[in-house]
């Protein structure tokens, strides 16, 4: 069975809303958008590198499906980005939509209306890994449903006070592992988390 890999940008309260330009995703007044681009670097890149290094396909709800079917099939060859872009527009796009007849970047597919039982039915199927980008209110769905393999963070020294959040309210209880842990120059704690079964609790009582 293949993983569900979360991987985002957040901030140290926990928003993940736009972080890669202003006009990303100004909804609900958020006035911050690009907040991650004054701590890309060295170490920031070849995180992202790694991260994509490996086979995938894509997992996506539909602002954030729209935002990169927007961009990246229209990224030239001689353009720093071409590499991502020949993946992200070659790859299987899973989307959570409600209008799948508008899906027109290539090898998009809808997950139906019943997101959690599709994105099971994928874990199922053989093939690479699925892979979250962006898509905060998809994640939270996948978060609350139980469904995330692995959590691959880059936490930014900076708060956020408002905008969609990784973790929601209904996140289902879950113990995670850290396997590895990275930070950047510029304090971007890059860390990677895979999910080690249930919650385990104690107390600190005097028998």
């Amino acid at each position: 069975m293949r993983k569900l890999i979360v991987a985002a940008f957040i901030s140290l309260d926990g928003v993940m809303q736009a972080p890669g330009g202003p006009q990303e995703d100004t909804s609900g007044g958020f006035a911050y958008g690009g907040w991650i681009v004054p701590y890309a670097e060295e170490v920031f890149g070849q995180a992202m590198q790694a991260l994509f290094s490996q086979p995938f396909e894509l997992l996506l709800g539909r602002r954030t499906y729209d935002i990169f079917a927007g961009y990246w099939p229209n990224i030239k060859d001689n353009a720093e980005d071409f590499s991502i872009a020949n993946l992200f527009n070659s790859v299987p796009k899973h989307v959570a939509t409600h209008t799948p007849a508008t899906l027109d970047w290539h090898n998009s597919h809808a997950l139906g209306t019943d997101i959690a039982a599709a994105v099971r039915s994928l874990k199922q199927r053989d093939g690479a890994n699925l892979l979250t980008q962006g898509s905060a209110d998809l994640v939270q769905q996948l978060l609350a449903a139980g469904l995330v393999d692995e959590l691959q963070l880059l936490t930014h020294p900076l708060l956020l006070g408002h905008g969609k959040r990784l973790f929601g309210h209904d996140a289902a209880a879950a113990a995670f592992t850290l396997l590895q842990s990275q930070v950047s120059p510029k304090g971007v704690i890059i860390s990677r988390y895979v999910r080690a079964g249930q919650v385990q609790t104690g107390s600190f009582d005097v028998v």
